[in-house]
């Protein structure tokens, strides 16, 4: 059967010019802000207008793009080479090209015989898997795309993915303890954070953020380091996840420990790798006396990782599993409730 594979991703601005209308649209996504069409187109642009000079000023360490794109390109290629010739993979972003409803016209051109939904975001949560679903459902019926769909919810423990990710890490600690032989290190989980009320409404993504980590944790080669769970990018002022990254790499400055860095919600490079943390949070590192600032590579198209995700795809479409790829965990458990 002919398989159109379409990868869901946040997507990033191809040009300096475009990135204040990808804020735009990131921001007025009532999955992000929940308020009222219009507060909440108003707020899009106040808070992209407030920040615009310093969002361009990162783009511009990245030659005034997001590489998220390409990385996704590769991804989709890496997977077909491993599918096979009757898979055929889609990237559609978010909030900036390509868009659903451009992917939509795509998909319909190549014919299908089905359609298998691939969010690459390991986590689920409304603001992101839930909100690049509805908004794929909505082009795919105003396009009249009418395929057999399957949609792949999360992957957050996925045991190919979470050995994937453990190999990362510990290639790092592996350097951090040649380079930093009698220095303790600590290893900092970090997080895309959310707010704290979109948690309360119920949005598990902070739930399998802990239950990745569970996961990975143990599988390291390198066991006994200490490690926590901490949430980057917070955007508006209200109360967000914490502890902060910022405030766990200013701790471990106090603790004069030594950090490894693993981006876990995160399979791309993209700004908040490559100047969030690679930049912004390396220099903070210094100023708070870290002997050592270390960050695990994202995953993008390392062989294991997208030997891990064919496998997702493989199981996904296995009758009598859930849309996870797993045994079905029952209705209580399931964040598709309510979708």
């Amino acid at each position: 059967m002919r398989t159109a594979l379409i990868l869901f991703n946040l997507g990033g601005p191809d040009r300096p010019e475009a990135v204040k209308p990808f804020r735009i649209n990131l921001f007025s996504d009532k999955a992000i802000i929940r308020a009222p069409i219009f507060i909440r187109f108003f707020l899009a642009r106040l808070i992209a207008a407030s920040s615009a000079k310093t969002a361009s000023a990162n783009y511009a360490f990245l030659g005034g793009k997001s590489p998220l794109l390409e990385h996704t390109n590769a991804q989709a290629r890496a997977l077909e080479t491993a599918l096979g010739l009757d898979y055929k993979a889609f990237p559609a972003m978010r909030y900036w090209r390509p868009f659903a409803h451009e992917v939509v016209a795509d998909v319909k051109a190549w014919n299908p015989d089905r359609i298998l939904l691939l969010p690459l975001y390991p986590q689920f949560s409304s603001t992101t898997t839930g909100s690049s679903l509805n908004n794929w459902r909505e082009a795919a019926a105003s396009a009249g795309l009418a395929k057999p769909t399957t949609t792949i919810c999360c992957w957050h423990n996925d045991p190919g993915y979470t050995a994937a990710i453990a190999k990362l890490i510990d290639e790092k600690i592996t350097e951090a303890q040649a380079a930093l032989p009698d220095t303790k290190i600590r290893i900092l989980y970090s997080a895309h954070s959310l707010p704290v009320s979109i948690i309360q409404g119920g949005d598990p993504y902070q739930a399998q953020i802990e239950a990745s980590v569970a996961a990975i944790h143990p599988q390291l080669s390198h066991q006994g380091l200490e490690h926590i769970i901490c949430y980057q990018s917070r955007a508006t002022p209200v109360k967000w996840l914490t502890p902060s990254t910022i405030d766990s790499i200013e701790q471990a400055g106090r603790d004069k420990v030594a950090v490894v860095v693993v981006p876990i919600a995160f399979v791309s490079d993209h700004i908040e790798t490559l100047v969030e943390l690679d930049i912004e949070n390396r220099h903070l590192s210094k100023k708070s006396g870290v002997p050592g600032y270390f960050r695990t590579r994202a995953p993008n198209d390392d062989p294991a990782f997208i030997a891990a995700l064919a496998n997702i795809v493989r199981h996904a479409i296995t009758p009598g599993l859930c849309r996870t790829g797993t045994p079905c965990q029952g209705q209580k458990h399931c964040p598709w409730r309510g979708l």
